[in-house]
């Protein structure tokens, strides 16, 4: 089976590093699916203002030359125990699909785009199916969540100098700080001395960790 994208996702994450490790994790991080080729359809679109959630089915396309294991280390353990990789959201997947949950803004069925929040998607990536999300058959409060049932994320105190926040506006900086106190760190690393860059939008936020403590020391223009 061949498949091609029908819309590429547009956001103000560049990179990898920093995404949500979820969708809807950080709410208010607003992106953009822009249609393409022969998607780029108006007519698509009708009907799809009556749902407030979209299931999108994408492409991991940072990860396609990767290599795959059927064992693999989720972040959430440390990195340092495998499970399964069909028990785990692994970015580094047989197929290289990712599935997400966002939540509508707006339909524009003149561009022809649509407005989601809730994302966990790079700019650029590839999606390759959109599904509106049904409440009576894909919600299920009662389920067991495995690993997520016994282990949380570490979320950091997050310290801006007041100096810096003129790079942004303060909904972005909303969405910043919330995206950082996830600690987009790779869970192995420790060192207090050490930078991190994250990119967002055309700027690169540069921070360090400490003691539970992340503190944004400059931002770089891209």
């Amino acid at each position: 089976m061949k498949i091609e994208p029908v819309a590429y996702f547009h956001s103000p994450f560049t990179s990898k590093f920093g995404i949500p490790r979820q969708s809807g994790i950080v709410k208010e991080l607003k992106g953009t699916l822009v249609f393409t080729g022969q998607y780029a359809q108006r007519e698509a679109l009708s009907g799809i203002e009556a749902y407030d959630y979209l299931w999108l089915i994408w492409g991991f396309s940072e990860n396609v030359e990767a290599e795959k294991h059927a064992m693999v280390r989720p972040p959430l353990l440390g990195g340092n125990e495998k499970m399964g990789v069909w028990a785990t959201r692994s970015p580094f997947r047989p197929n290289n699909l990712g599935l997400s949950s966002v939540r509508i803004l707006a339909v524009r069925p003149e561009v022809p785009c649509i407005e989601v929040a809730g994302a966990d998607l790079m700019d650029g990536t590839p999606v390759y199916d959109i599904k509106p999300y049904l409440p009576y058959s894909d919600s299920h409060p009662e389920a067991r969540g495995g690993i997520t049932d016994d282990h949380s994320w570490r979320c950091l105190e997050v310290r801006v100098p007041e100096t810096l926040r003129p790079h942004f506006s303060m909904e972005a900086w909303q969405v910043i700080e919330e995206t950082l106190s996830l600690d987009p760190r790779p869970h192995y690393h420790e060192d207090s001395s050490r930078e991190y860059g994250m990119p967002f939008d055309d700027k690169d936020i540069v921070f360090k960790v400490s003691n539970g403590v992340l503190t944004v020391v400059r931002i770089v223009k891209l």
